[in-house]
């Protein structure tokens, strides 16, 4: 509502009611298996004062715009995302005597886990509300774990691969077995336990009997054996014993989680298999003979903290019980304290965004907690509010704490053991952030997906209980906590606080409040902190910004079952991989569709840069909010922190086409090369057979005219007709008689394509006229005494010659060129004078 600074200002009268069903809304934009349970028209979404139409599904909230019927992200949630849902009643000002003027506006609060807080309005009277409300308690939280949407719809096209397999990839991976590949095969005869000089694979844990929240391999030092396993396992909370989750492939320095130790309230019990187990993890030196690498316990908890715990068994480790070994705290608060600051921080936005809940930017609100107004030092209260959710503190504790584990196994060579009270949750935070820094394959898409299955899925984070989604633990009766006062405080401190009327609550609170509490954004408040280091090391990730806020929404909204249940063991017991959908392959899918230019690859990537571990200084470590996830919908506009990076997407897609197109002109410009080479190498050849032809037709001709010298030179008339034949008369011959063609002399360049300037076609046709031929002709003994070819005894040295057969061995032959080319004529044959 522009401008209008009070739930008042809405002006329900302009919403005409409408009845429509269900079938006649046009639903081509519900997923498979998703249907419609329940339906508002004329409802107003109040952050932004757009009126539409809202629908529940077995998936999600849905609200389309009332004239265009596209889809309102803000007001678009999946159910799994909603952490509570409240109606609200809001009362303006009544009129006396018409009190029917002024009905009391019907809200519906929603909070979404991803830091949203949406209202609707509906018109009062219409029971849409009362419908809405309904359709979300029966569909935000299922009775049980298969009527989840990811159950429903089935894997569809995302269908997942085992997640054991990846499991077992990795770890080969991890102790330099990389020619390994898992499959199923033994996985199930158990064949998987390879190992190097230090460490081997485990399958001790193969049918969850030692852990359940463990999973199914596990790499353990090499020396323990498992029966050593199995005694050590009894002095660790829930039974999670140290194991190694990450292992230096130089110095053999390792990463190893666990449970705390179970010393009890005087911090005295031992546990001889427990330390020699924890002993195993630091390795002799390489390259010092002897001399055994230094242990780091990190306990993740503040001090006072693990001390209360030994009220209840727990407690932390005594360095004099642990050789050569240095305990360390973290400090970082449990699930409860983030739970509530992430509340507090989501208050801080909607209240001091641009729009809020309430349909007001806060330039326009009253008071002093807000800025505006000219009242500037309520700027400062803005910030300290924001200081008091303590969000940015707990982040920087736990980047600290990872790039302190991280510094200590790279600059010294040191082993370090992570855990907390259960070591699933702040340990799966510091040795998975630690890993991270350490290992830049973790760093790419491949190694953030094996990053997050093996030490988030694999090792156990309850994720079912820090969503706030049924489990086959708790029989799937666990119901959705819909009171706002156990994480957010009470409503007073509401962004309806500035109403110009009064308002009531109405929300159901679960009569499992306990089990709800258990809640916690720890996977979100990870996420943060690599959204934080790619801040710091743009060309370090592969991934963008813009994947990881994709990934949270599909983590969040439980569209697949990756994510579900509590353990690996649960999945296994639910048939998850098989029976659900898979993450990995959905973004996948999305990166396929455009490659490398996809706006989850990160355009700055350069891995020549960093390619070894990531160790920030303290002083860098100063987090800051994350537009994209926190701002979104609170500042939409100011969440654009990636509009300078499309830009740059948009640049290198261009110059990625231009790229391209270069290659193809480049291409045929060697084409064109090539023929044009051609072209020339035929043309010389062409060239030289042009040259060759007018030297043969050039001596051709001296030829010709040298036989015509020497038979005009023995007293006969060459006549020469139009076509290039050649007639000799004998004119001492009596009458003439039938000429017989005895010689004739033929050739032609006909495939030859360039045409030369002498004649092509040369003939030379030689004749004798008369009866017969004389043996004592004048003529044959000119011949006999001239020709060259004549033997003395009066034989031929000319096989097949026209002459022999004739009886003349000159006159009237026919010759062929070669034979003429053997013949020696001398100019002293012929008569200078006839010449």
């Amino acid at each position: 509502m522009e401008g209008a600074g009070s739930w008042d200002a809405l002006e329900w009268t302009k919403i005409d009611p409408i009845s429509r069903s269900v079938s006649l809304v046009k639903c081509d934009f519900l997923l498979e298996a998703e249907e419609v349970v329940a339906e508002g028209y004329g409802v107003v979404l109040v952050n932004t004062d757009e009126a539409g139409t809202v629908l529940v599904t077995n998936y999600r909230i849905l609200f389309l715009s009332e004239g265009t019927r596209n889809i309102i992200p803000l007001g678009t949630v999946p159910l799994a995302t909603i952490e509570k849902i409240g109606k609200i009643a809001v009362k303006g000002q009544l009129v006396p005597r018409q009190p029917e003027k002024n009905p009391s506006q019907r809200l519906l609060q929603v909070i979404g886990k991803d830091m949203r807080i949406i209202v609707f309005g509906f018109r009062p009277r219409t029971k849409q509300r009362r419908a809405i409300f309904d359709a979300l308690l029966r569909w935000t939280k299922p009775a049980g774990l298969w009527d989840l949407y990811a159950f429903v719809s089935g894997p569809s096209k995302f269908r997942n691969t085992n997640p054991k397999l990846r499991l077992l990839n990795e770890y080969f991976r991890l102790i330099g077995r990389r020619s390994h590949r898992a499959s199923m095969s033994i996985v199930e005869d158990c064949s998987f336990t390879v190992g190097n000089e230090l460490w081997r694979i485990s399958s001790v844990n193969a049918n969850y009997s030692l852990c359940q929240t463990y999973p199914f391999a596990l790499i353990v030092p090499k020396s323990i054996s498992d029966e050593e396993i199995l005694q050590a396992s009894n002095f660790r909370a829930r039974g999670r014993f140290p194991v190694i989750t990450w292992c230096h492939p130089g110095t053999g320095a390792v990463l190893a989680r666990s449970s705390q130790p179970l010393v009890g309230l005087m911090m005295n019990v031992r546990s001889n298999m427990d330390e020699k187990l924890v002993s195993a993890l630091c390795s002799n030196l390489s390259g010092v003979m002897g001399t055994r690498r230094k242990l780091y316990i990190a306990d993740a908890r503040p001090r006072k903290n693990a001390l209360a715990n030994g009220a209840m068994g727990g407690g932390s480790e005594s360095s004099s019980n642990y050789f050569q070994s240095e305990i360390v705290f973290f400090g970082i608060d449990n699930i409860h304290a983030m739970r509530e600051s992430l509340a507090r921080l989501r208050e801080y936005l909607d209240t001091h965004g641009a729009t809020s809940s309430d349909g007001m930017s806060s330039f326009l609100r009253h008071g002093g907690w807000t800025w505006g107004g000219g009242n500037l030092s309520s700027m400062s209260a803005s910030v300290s509010t924001l200081g008091d959710s303590g969000w940015l503190i707990h982040v920087q504790s736990v980047l600290a704490g990872s790039a302190w584990i991280a510094a200590r196994v790279a600059l010294e060579s040191a082993s370090v053991l992570v855990h907390c009270s259960d070591g699933w949750d702040r340990t799966t935070q510091l040795v998975s952030l630690a890993s991270l820094l350490l290992d830049p394959y973790y760093r790419t898409l491949a190694g953030f997906q094996a990053l997050v299955e093996k030490d988030w899925l694999a090792f156990g984070h309850p994720f079912s209980d820090r969503f706030g989604l049924p489990t086959i633990s708790g029989g799937g009766n666990t119901l959705f906590e819909l009171s706002r006062q156990s994480s957010t405080g009470s409503y007073s401190s509401s962004p309806m606080r500035q109403s110009s009327g009064s308002f009531t609550t109405q929300a159901t609170s679960s009569s499992h409040s306990q089990a709800s509490n258990n809640s916690s954004p720890i996977f979100l408040q990870w996420v943060d902190c690599i959204a934080q280091l790619a801040r710091m090391y743009p060309l370090a990730f592969e991934f963008s910004s813009t994947f990881l806020v994709d990934f949270l929404d599909c983590v969040l909204s439980c569209r697949f079952g990756n994510f579900l249940c509590n353990s690996e063991k649960e999945r296994q017991q639910c048939s998850v991989s098989e029976a659900c959908g898979c993450l990995w392959a959905y973004l996948t899918d999305l990166r396929n569709s455009e490659g490398k230019s996809h706006v989850h690859y990160n355009l700055f990537y350069d891995p020549s840069k960093h390619n070894g571990p990531l160790l920030p200084p303290a002083a860098a470590l100063a987090p800051t909010l994350w537009p994209q996830f926190h701002l979104r919908w609170a500042c939409p506009s100011e969440a654009q922190v990636g509009e300078l990076e499309a830009q740059c997407r948009n640049m290198a897609m261009r110059f990625s086409e231009l790229q391209k197109a270069k290659e193809v002109a480049e291409r045929k410009a060697k084409e064109v090369a090539a023929t044009v080479e051609s072209l020339t190498a035929d043309l010389l050849r062409e060239r030289q057979l042009n040259t060759s032809a007018v030297n043969l037709a050039k001596k051709a001709s001296k030829e010709n005219a040298a036989i015509k010298r020497a038979i005009q030179s023995l007293g006969f008339k060459v006549h020469f007709s139009g076509n290039g034949d050649c007639t000799v008369d004998i004119e001492a011959n009596p009458p003439v008689s039938p000429q017989v063609s005895m010689y004739s002399y033929s050739q032609r360049e006909s495939d030859d394509p360039i045409q030369c300037d002498e004649k092509s076609d040369l003939s030379v046709s030689i004749t004798v006229v008369g009866d017969e031929v004389l043996p004592n002709n004048p003529i044959t003994r000119v011949c006999e005494s001239l020709c060259p070819m004549r033997t003395r005894d009066g034989g031929c040295r000319w096989p097949d010659a026209g002459c022999a057969q004739f009886g003349s061995q000159f006159v009237g032959l026919r010759a062929n060129f070669d034979a003429f080319d053997r013949l020696s004529i001398y100019d002293s044959h012929f008569d200078s004078d006839k010449r």
